[in-house]
């Protein structure tokens, strides 16, 4: 997995904007969370996101306690998401990107292998972003098992 800090000197990244579940809308600025998690997952009801999902789900009462909001994006639908988060319990919102706007943003677009066919999808990637908009830190292309244990462990160590 490759995991790479960014530099403090960044700038704040572009506002956006997109539909996520509980008939909400996510909006960058202004999020009231110290730290925003974002999670990049291919797909909706499939063995890795899945458990990915519960991985965040399990662990929110920590995140939550150090100032961080969760918040999951994939391209699937909102009646997809509704679905995905009622089935596991999910106790955060879901951004739906189905035309790969905030995708594009993060450049999470990857060419991928899948059943020896070249296919174009989610890199599933977290990106952990500061209360002015920043990104303070971000893994791409995630191996699920201990990922969201390094997320918290990163959490923990900011001042």
């Amino acid at each position: 997995m490759a995991e790479s800090p960014s530099p403090a000197s960044a700038a704040p990244l572009a506002n956006f904007s997109a539909a996520m579940t509980g008939g909400q809308t996510f909006e960058l600025n202004g999020r009231p969370a110290k730290y925003t998690v974002l999670y990049f997952y291919p797909k909706d009801n499939t063995p890795g996101c899945t458990t990915e999902s519960i991985a965040f789900r399990d662990h929110h009462d920590e995140f939550t306690a150090l100032g961080a909001a969760i918040y999951g994006l994939s391209r699937d639908s909102l009646r997809s998401h509704e679905g995905f988060k009622a089935k596991l319990g999910l106790p955060f919102e879901l951004i739906s990107d189905p035309d790969e706007a905030v995708c594009t943003q993060f450049d999470v677009m990857k060419m991928k292998n899948m059943y020896g066919k070249k296919v174009r999808g989610v890199e599933r990637s977290t990106f952990v972003i500061d209360a002015d908009g920043k990104v303070v830190k971000e893994w791409r292309g995630v191996k699920v098992a201990d990922h969201v244990t390094e997320v918290l462990e990163f959490l923990k160590s900011q001042p």
